[in-house]
């Protein structure tokens, strides 16, 4: 089926909007590409040290043949339960790379910060302008010229976008993304949101909360809620950078081994030395990223992947905007109730149908595109297919065409609501965007006084003290890139759901981000232009009354002359130092707005 008009209307503007930069990008991945394999370029010492610390089979593979050479990106670390199984994913790789002829080795390491750990900490400075460095580090190590395909190993936040802006860079190179999966469901969510209410209002103390924390988070995988990692592994799938139904297979199973050698057999099978050469710079075109904005429509996942989606897109060549997403919110259903938007975790959202079932039905209603490159093969339908184990061999077998459990999964004809779960605020105050869809619908216009602060801090207190028991819209301004990095603000959850639940309208509004657990508290986020660029945000004053309506999208302080005020400042020496805060001195003063995706890199309008 052909894509509907409203979809083909925004890959439209985007094709030619972004003319002046994707002809220019095809062009430069065409002439790499001509250049064939990277290595036959590589002089005998060059090619010596690319060898010298491989086994025999290895160096006779890279050295004397035109079998294909992988070069694994890794985000493996210990402190991210998600990232922990990466551990044995290189051997793994190597050894079925042999296997098939061919070679593999690990061409570089990236960080991988743990945005559960830096919540509400100096270190959630370092968070977004994580992303950037990643991109740096996978290009480093890319850089040595000596890889036929690349697969990258990682999941969580920020790290998924940094290394598909590397990707989308060494764009002659066919890549693939390798997950790890969920860890098995542990405390239900709705539980341990539960407890740390509980804990904010004081009836409970630390042991408690670290005992329902601990029982949430247990064990190697991802957080099972639907956050940006698990909001990533979905990302991959409608972009086809996954094999089919790889996003959420939990760790240490037969199947999740199958995959991840699966995954090595098919980056060596679309290498340029073979009959099915796939860069990665021609699956990432403009329907890709319109399928994965459409995706992140679809099952309500992270507002973070709002400001991530500008920054890949423009690494590989593509300019798209909120207004973009924005569009294709008004016409995408809202299918999916993964918590925060519901009860479930990702595990019981894959046993309903999980992404299979959702993509089948966005296709039939022709919401997808299904003419694009994929590394699985030409077509969005291979993603509607189900991968199987049977006698330790792997295929993919039709998907569901009903849901499991339409408390979570619904089909696009009779969907939890008829838009998608993210929506464009603009008003007064610039541009700001809300995921309603966590936020019931009589709580998504709030019209209150605000209470201006320029740190979380300062939240806490007042919330503490009880200056916060009433009707009001809680700004935090100077939180924005180039004030502070944009940490998520994502530990006001629990006093401003206290506040909620005594039966005050409540909402946040800020240039800060609030985390892909963005829930029931309506928050206007990722406000731009920010406090520290001169930004409306920072003309507000305590009581000003501010009107945010996430139904028709509009976000403004009502008051006479507001646009004649004087712009507030703020000290903020205090964020250039500590806990490796000095180092990032240089990303501060060159990111660009969070509308143009908060990038140092490829900064945008």
């Amino acid at each position: 089926m052909s894509v509907r008009s409203e979809v083909q209307a925004v890959t439209d503007r985007i094709v030619e909007r972004s003319k002046p930069l994707r002809e220019p990008y095809l062009d430069r991945m065409r002439r790499a590409a001509d250049q064939g394999p990277n290595r036959k370029a590589l002089s005998c010492g060059n090619m010596a040290h690319v060898t010298a610390g491989c086994g025999a089979h290895d160096k006779d593979a890279i050295s004397f043949t035109d079998a294909g050479n992988i070069g694994i990106i890794t985000a493996y670390n210990d402190m991210l339960s998600a990232h922990k199984p990466y551990e044995t994913y290189p051997e793994l790789i190597r050894q079925t790379a042999r296997a098939a002829g061919g070679a593999a080795q690990v061409a570089g390491g990236v960080p991988a910060m743990c945005d559960g750990v830096t919540q509400g900490k100096p270190g959630m400075e370092l968070s977004l302008f994580s992303r950037d460095v990643i991109a740096l580090a996978a290009g480093v190590g890319l850089s040595h010229n000596a890889y036929d395909a690349a697969m990258f190993l990682g999941i969580c936040d920020k790290i998924v976008p940094g290394l598909v802006i590397a990707a989308a860079t060494f764009s002659h190179i066919p890549s693939i993304f390798v997950p790890a999966g969920p860890m098995p469901s542990g405390l239900p969510n709705d539980e341990k949101a539960a407890t740390r209410q509980r804990y904010a209002k004081g009836e409970i103390g630390r042991d408690e909360l670290l005992k329902a924390e601990m029982a949430s988070y247990h064990s190697p995988g991802t957080c099972t809620f639907y956050g940006t990692a698990n909001t990533n592994q979905m990302l991959m799938e409608f972009m086809g950078l996954h094999l089919p139904g790889a996003s959420f297979v939990n760790p240490d199973t037969d199947l999740r081994e199958a995959l991840t050698k699966a995954a090595t057999e098919r980056a060596l099978q679309i290498t340029a030395e073979g009959n099915e050469y796939t860069p990665v710079g021609e699956v990432l075109d403009e329907r890709a990223y319109v399928n994965g904005m459409i995706g992140l429509h679809a099952t309500g996942g992270s507002t973070n992947l709002i400001l991530h989606l500008v920054a890949m897109a423009r690494a590989s060549g593509i300019a798209i905007t909120w207004e973009d997403m924005s569009d294709l919110s008004a016409i995408i259903p809202s299918m999916a109730k993964v918590y925060p938007n519901g009860l479930a975790d990702v595990n019981q959202f894959h046993a309903a149908g999980g992404l299979q079932y959702l993509i089948g039905q966005l296709l039939v209603e022709g919401l997808l595109h299904d003419d694009v490159r994929t590394i699985a093969g030409e077509g969005m339908h291979h993603y509607t297919k189900e991968p199987t184990l049977k006698e330790g061999e792997i295929s993919w077998v039709d998907g569901p065409t009903e849901s499991g459990n339409d408390m979570i999964l619904r089909p696009a004809s009779a969907p939890f609501q008829k838009t998608g779960g993210l929506t464009l605020l603009r008003g007064n105050l610039g541009t700001a965007v809300i995921k309603t869809s966590a936020v019931k619908p009589e709580r998504r216009v709030i019209e209150a006084p605000a209470r201006v602060f320029h740190d979380q801090e300062s939240v806490k207190a007042a919330f503490q003290a009880g200056e916060l028991d009433r009707d009001v819209i809680v700004v935090v301004r100077f939180q924005g890139p180039k004030a502070n990095g944009m940490p998520e603000l994502h530990s006001l959850t629990p006093p401003l759901g206290v506040l909620q639940d005594k039966g005050f309208k409540v909402a946040l509004v800020t240039d800060g981000r609030m985390s892909g657990a963005s829930g029931k508290v309506p928050a206007g986020i990722h406000l731009s232009p920010e406090a520290a660029d001169g930004g409306p945000i920072a003309k507000i004053q305590d009581g000003d009354l501010i009107r945010l309506d996430g139904e028709t999208g509009t976000l403004e302080v009502l008051a006479d002359a507001f646009d004649q005020r004087p712009v507030a400042t703020a000290d903020l020496s205090a964020n250039s130092y500590g806990i490796g805060r000095e180092l990032f001195e240089t990303f501060r003063n060159v990111v660009g707005p969070a509308a143009g995706g908060a990038s140092a890199l490829h900064a945008a309008d």
